[in-house]
Order: C-alpha cells, then sequence, then structure tokens
C-alpha cells in the first residue's frame, strides 16, 4: 500500500501539471484512469470495459470543460467604445475654440446677407432713395443714413457684402486650383518637373502680388471678373509651395507605396491617395486667401479700378474718402464691415490650424 501511494502521487502531480500547468485534471478522472490500469492488469475486465472506462473519462472531461469555458458574447460592441474618426475629433475641437465660433459667427452673418440681399433691399443699390447725406439715426428707414447722392448705405453693405464675398472665394477657388495642381505634380514626380515648377513658381513670386494685380486689371477692362481672375492668378504660389513641400513629404509612404504596388495609377494616387492626407493645411490657407482676395479687391476700388456698376465695399470707401471730415460715416461703415470680414477669416483659420495640426492638437 505505502509503494502505491508513493507511486501514485508523482503521476497525479504529473498529469495534473502537464503542459506547463494549462490544464487541470479532477481527481475522480484520475481515480477511473488508476482503476482502469487495475482492472487491465488483473484481468477482471476485457479489452472493451478499458476502453468503456477511459471512453467515460474523456466525456466527464470534456463536460468539465465546457462548462468551465467562459460564454461569448455575439453581441456587437457598443457604438459607444468605438474611437472618433481623427477628422470628427478636429471638428468638435474647432466648435470648442471660442475664437474660431466667434469667426464662423460674424463669417456666417455676412454670408446671410448676402444671400438676402435681393429679398432684404430689392432693386438696385445704386439708385437714390432719399435726400443725400442723411446721417445713421436720423431716418428709421434708413438705418446708417444715406451718401453725397441720397442712395441707402445699408443697401451699399448688403449689396456690397455679396460682391466682396464672392470675389473673396472665386479668387480663392482659382488660387487653389492653379496651386496644387503645380505643387502636387512638382512634389510627386520630382526630378526635373519639379525643377521647371519651383522656377516657375520663384518667378511669379518675384513680382509683388497687388502690383501684378493692378497690371492685369490694367491690361483688360475694369469688371468683377476680371478682377477675379487677377487676384487668382497673382495668389497661387502660396498655395503651390505648401502642396509640393506635403507631396514630397508623404510620396514615400507606406500606404502610397501600397498603393504603387497594386497598380494603381499616378493620378489615382495624386488624387485619391496623397491629396486627402494634403488637404488640412491647405483648408487653413485657404480662409488666408479669402481675406487677403477681399482686401485687393477693395483696395481696387479704392483706387478706382474696381468694377463701376457693382457696389462693393472698397468703392464705398473710395466715394467716402472726399467727405471723410463731414460725414465720416460713409467711410467708417464699410470699413467695419470689411475689418469684421478679415477678422472672422483670420479667426477661422487660426481655429482650422488648432484642430487640424496634428502637433497643435497633441
Amino acid at each position: 500500500m505505502n509503494r502505491q501511494a508513493s507511486w501514485g502521487w508523482p503521476m497525479r502531480r504529473h498529469a495534473a501539471t502537464r503542459e506547463g500547468a494549462r490544464t487541470t485534471v479532477p481527481a475522480d478522472h484520475l481515480l477511473l484512469a488508476m482503476q482502469a490500469g487495475a482492472a487491465a492488469s488483473s484481468g477482471a475486465f476485457g479489452a472493451a470495459a478499458l476502453h468503456a472506462v477511459v471512453a467515460d473519462a474523456g466525456a466527464h472531461s470534456r463536460a468539465a470543460a465546457a462548462a468551465s469555458a467562459p460564454a461569448v458574447s455575439s453581441d456587437p460592441a457598443p457604438a459607444d467604445l468605438l474611437l472618433p474618426s481623427p477628422r470628427g475629433q478636429a471638428w468638435r475641437t474647432l466648435l470648442r475654440n471660442p475664437s474660431a465660433v466667434v469667426g464662423l459667427l460674424i463669417l456666417a452673418t455676412f454670408v446671410g446677407l448676402a444671400l438676402a440681399a435681393g429679398w432684404l433691399y430689392p432693386g438696385d443699390p445704386l439708385d437714390m432713395v432719399a435726400e443725400p447725406l442723411v446721417w445713421p439715426g436720423q431716418d428709421a428707414a434708413l438705418l446708417l443714413g444715406t451718401d453725397s447722392l441720397g442712395r441707402d448705405v445699408m443697401a451699399g453693405v448688403v449689396h456690397g457684402a455679396r460682391v466682396s464675398l464672392a470675389v473673396g472665394a472665386a479668387a480663392a477657388l482659382i488660387s487653389l486650383s492653379i496651386g496644387v495642381s503645380v505643387g502636387a505634380v512638382g512634389g510627386y514626380f520630382g526630378g526635373w518637373v519639379d525643377d521647371v515648377l519651383v522656377r516657375l513658381t520663384e518667378l511669379v513670386q518675384t513680382i509683388p502680388t497687388f502690383l501684378l494685380v493692378i497690371v492685369i486689371v490694367a491690361i483688360g477692362q475694369p469688371s468683377v471678373k476680371v478682377i477675379v481672375a487677377a487676384i487668382g492668378l497673382a495668389s497661387w504660389p502660396v498655395i503651390a509651395r505648401l502642396v509640393r513641400a506635403e507631396f514630397r513629404t508623404l510620396r514615400e509612404s507606406e500606404f502610397v507605396l501600397a498603393a504603387r504596388a497594386q497598380g494603381f495609377s499616378d493620378a489615382w494616387i495624386i488624387f485619391r491617395e496623397i491629396l486627402p492626407n494634403a488637404l488640412p493645411p491647405v483648408v487653413v490657407t485657404t480662409s488666408v486667401l479669402v481675406a487677403t482676395a477681399i482686401l485687393q479687391e477693395s483696395a481696387l476700388s479704392f483706387l478706382g479700378m474696381g468694377d463701376p456698376n457693382a457696389v462693393s465695399w472698397g468703392s464705398m470707401i473710395g466715394e467716402g474718402r472726399e467727405m471723410l471730415r463731414t460725414a465720416w460715416y460713409l467711410t467708417a461703415v464699410p470699413g467695419v464691415a470689411i475689418i469684421l470680414a478679415v477678422l472672422s477669416l483670420n479667426l477661422l483659420g487660426d481655429g482650422l490650424n488648432d484642430a487640424f495640426n496634428p502637433r497643435l492638437r497633441g
């Protein structure tokens, strides 16, 4: 008996700890195995009985393992455990920025006035509606008074918002189209193509932007379309250099190499793979381009090179400068509109930079 006990203990210990103690064998299963071995050695049972005992022990083991296995839930993961996308996180960061929200509200106000200009003040804003030089507050129907020709100043500000914002947005769109194309092609292909486009960009940058705009407008007839084209053609180098730097950084990334390995064309890689990842700094710069275009259009109108058939904030300032001492509001009102519009775009641009810049977002 003592010899069986000393022999049985190491066997139970080995069975219970085999495979690195990852499998625990119950004691009753070991007892069944020992009984089967004793029966086989004494001949009391045949081979069939031995197999039956072993099969019963295996069934008990599988049943115990199934009972002790943790239940796996087939329910999908709750939505609140999913991580937010980087783009959604950036927009939430933007909306939590007080300065960006203020700029967005001011800009939305001007856009709303521009869209509703025909409904708020129907007719031509250049028409005379009252006697000249009615000061703001003297007539309830004329909130901001009249100018030297009896034209409604408020109607001019509202319709001028339509012209100024349209010029800024259209000129920025032209600059984006040229700058993104030049920067993307040069930054992606490199080599002599990049050298030629860089020299072209530097050549345009050597000419002062506003001087180039004046030359183009002087060659063509002063109109809104010519002013938009002139500002757009003179402002694209900033976007081109920015996009080129982004493409030179991203063209050797792993996702670009994977797209090349899969056989995608260069146009597909440029516009579908790299360009979406290079857009955040471009979006930030676009807000500055719109503000700069508004200022340039106002400066042209102030110098008398604006469209004579369209009312803009710059033309209102140019017409009111002669009466700056006697009727200062003719210059101050459109000047404040320009300041607020440019300020809103700058605040929005700073907020976009804080939201989409991964270095600042942390």
